[in-house]
């Protein structure tokens, strides 16, 4: 287990599968159970507080957690300041309407190339100033990976991008240590204008 402060307010918490295996856990049941009975995020707490000085006591907490491929299950945890203290709330993160950096995974080129097609066929302005500055279309694993970073949120038809691109690829929540996998074992099939060269060279 590995705990990084980020913020006064923000930890990273990065878990392998042997830490839940130790607790009986898994990615299903952190979900469904409560967590105040689960003593697993008690030790988080404690090990966070002892390591990094993160203190939640009278505070409430976000905890936002995603898995990587290589088994790592990530939680965020943020804490702000209330007068009584109350449950924490647990959600997962679904799109990128307010990030910096979003990733979504293909099955295969031709989910990809469709996704283009749609993109083309409904006239929506998809080269690299009205989405995102930077975008990379990696190949791992069979899989084809869609990465967009520093991403305009101001961008008119984003929740229709949103909407449109769900339909042929899932949204995974970004992390920097599932982008590092993706440069060291990864190929790079289209470098930066993703979208724009997709049409312009697949279609």
């Amino acid at each position: 287990m590995k705990i990084e402060k980020l913020t006064e307010n923000k930890i990273r918490v990065i878990v392998d599968s042997y830490d839940l295996e130790k607790e009986n856990l898994n990615i299903n049941n952190i979900s469904a159970l409560p967590l105040e009975k689960q003593t697993f995020f008690t030790n988080i707490m404690e090990k966070a507080r002892k390591e990094v000085g993160f203190e939640a006591s009278g505070c409430k907490l976000i905890i936002e957690f995603f898995t990587t491929d290589d088994d790592f299950l990530v939680f965020t945890l943020t804490k702000y300041t209330i007068q009584e203290k109350k449950k924490p709330i647990v959600k997962r993160k679904q799109s990128f309407i307010s990030d910096n950096t979003a990733m979504y995974k293909f099955e295969t080129l031709n989910n990809f190339i469709d996704f283009c097609t749609c993109i083309k066929n409904r006239k929506l302005d998809y080269k690299k100033k009205y989405i995102s500055k930077k975008s990379y279309l990696y190949y791992y694993n069979n899989t084809y990976f869609l990465l967009l970073q520093d991403i305009n949120n101001s961008y008119d038809n984003k929740k229709l991008f949103n909407s449109l691109i769900s339909e042929f690829a899932n949204y995974i929540s970004y992390s920097n240590i599932f982008e590092n996998k993706l440069l060291e074992y990864g190929n790079v099939i289209i470098k930066n204008n993703v979208i724009e060269k997709g049409i312009k060279y697949l279609i």
